[in-house]
């Protein structure tokens, strides 16, 4: 194949990339974004397996066979609650490969992979080890954090900045000798590992609040990485990828910042603020009201307008069908409906958005925190599934995770109900004042069991 004819080829699969990112914006045309994102990038992989410069069909075809079965049996096995564990995973993948394909091609003679100038390439190398393994252990970390592994806890100790900032010049310094002499690979792999050191101690001391965060960063981290190792390969498709994937995971972080009050120097060197000090009797004080579902049916007898706002609970308990039944019953009695979105409700951007669409809730209807809040104080019942520290109204104050977060202001509503198993704290790991407020009734118990119980109660009345 021609090198005008590839170029023409990665030119269509980068407009192909962009229409997906216009598409993935909106919740009605996500899936067909999708698609013509996963068109684009099958373009290009086609016309990159044209060049066998580096291996033959048969080696190229075992990986795609190997990593093509691994990811189906991932994809079809992970539940919609895992989803973010598998985004943090693939994430890192994505960076461990660029460490990889990079380190291979330092292997090979000058000008055996690409003509580039030897320069070029040999700072792309680099940086492609530096961030990829950056990306991928970092990566491993927030999965295990995600995951709520046992052993995966907030690591922080003195000097812990000045020892990344140590690192980090270490690695400045191995990365000028690679670039010097490229046939000391034993560099480049040295380079590699004080990278994955430095993933390791940036992402430990972030605590969990702050995982939605990390997660767009690492996204952007995998998408720098890849355009570093396009420069490597002189592969102009990899390069346009990688960088509109690093440059919307930037932005995309820049978001979520801002969404939950935080510092993007703060996040990416681990110095968020900490756990609060009071503890859960301190903020209960046995103050907290339960509530059975045939007394919330009650409450909707003289209500107008009531808000759901879900949470990972609702994922957690696959919920979305019955409330979306307990909507469809409300408004069959004349009562308005509407859903209260977090930016960072879940554990990853848009969790919340997907699991309603999965039960055909219409858009129209779902809300994002700043058009849903100033409805609350007109709001009859405010029903809360799951959802924890973005309805803390601890966020209004300071010297906590999540002080100065933007919430959804569920505690101005006349009544509040909130469906939780137990009173444990949330990913912030900090109690909840909302579950003690005296407009609030705690309805315990599975969030989707609840709900039917709440459906059934109306169906009785």
């Amino acid at each position: 194949m021609s090198p005008a004819l590839a170029n023409l080829v990665y030119l269509i699969a980068a407009v192909s990339f962009i229409l997906a990112f216009k598409g993935l914006s909106h919740p009605r045309t996500a899936v067909r974004g999708n698609l013509i994102g996963a068109v684009g990038m099958l373009l290009a992989v086609v016309v990159t397996l044209f060049d066998r410069h580096i291996l033959g069909f048969a080696a190229i075809f075992a990986g795609i066979l190997v990593g093509g079965t691994i990811g189906a049996v991932l994809a079809t096995r992970v539940r919609m609650t895992g989803m973010p564990e598998m985004v943090a995973l693939l994430n890192g993948f994505g960076g461990g490969a660029s460490v990889l394909v990079a380190g291979g091609a330092l292997m090979e003679p000058p000008g055996a992979i690409t003509d580039a100038p030897l320069l070029q390439t040999a700072i792309a190398t680099v940086l492609s080890g530096l961030i990829g393994s950056v990306t991928f252990f970092g990566s491993l970390v927030a999965f295990a954090k995600l995951a709520e592994l046992k052993w995966a806890k907030d690591v922080r100790f003195p000097g812990q900045q000045a020892l990344n900032a140590v690192l980090f010049l270490v690695a400045v310094g191995i990365a000028v000798q690679v670039v010097r002499d490229t046939s000391g690979i034993a560099y480049y792999w040295a380079l590699a590992g004080v990278a994955a050191l430095l993933g390791v101690l940036l992402t430990v001391p972030i605590g969990g609040a702050n995982m939605p965060i990390v997660i767009c960063l690492l996204n952007s981290y995998s998408g720098l990485a890849a355009a570093a190792t396009g420069f490597v390969l002189n592969n102009n498709g990899l390069i346009i990828a990688g960088s509109l994937v690093g440059a919307s995971g930037i932005i995309l972080t820049q978001i979520m910042c801002k969404a939950m009050n935080q510092s993007m120097t703060d996040v990416i060197f681990g110095a968020a603020a900490v756990a609060s000090g009071a503890t859960a009797d301190e903020v209960y004080g046995g103050k907290v009201k339960a509530t059975s579902p045939e007394e919330v049916a009650m409450l909707f007898d003289g209500a107008r307008r009531v808000v759901i706002v879900p949470g990972y609970g609702l994922a957690v308990s696959q919920a979305q069908h019955a409330v979306r039944d307990l909507a469809n019953l409300l408004e069959a009695k004349g009562v308005e409906v509407e859903y209260g979105i977090h930016p960072v409700a879940g554990r990853m951007p848009g969790h919340m958005n997907v699991l309603l669409a999965e039960a055909n809730i219409p858009y129209e209807k779902v809300k994002e925190m700043d058009e849903v809040n100033p409805t609350f104080a007109q709001t009859d019942v405010a029903i809360v599934i799951g959802a924890n520290d973005v309805v803390n109204p601890v966020a209004r104050e300071t010297g906590n995770p999540i002080a100065g977060m933007p919430i959804l202001d569920v505690d101005k509503a006349k009544t509040c109900v909130v469906v939780k198993r137990s009173l444990s704290p949330g990913f912030a790991g900090i109690p909840n004042p909302l579950f003690a407020a005296p407009n609030t009734l705690m309805l315990f118990g599975d969030g989707k069991k609840a709900i039917l119980g709440l459906v059934a109660a109306l169906k009785e009345q």
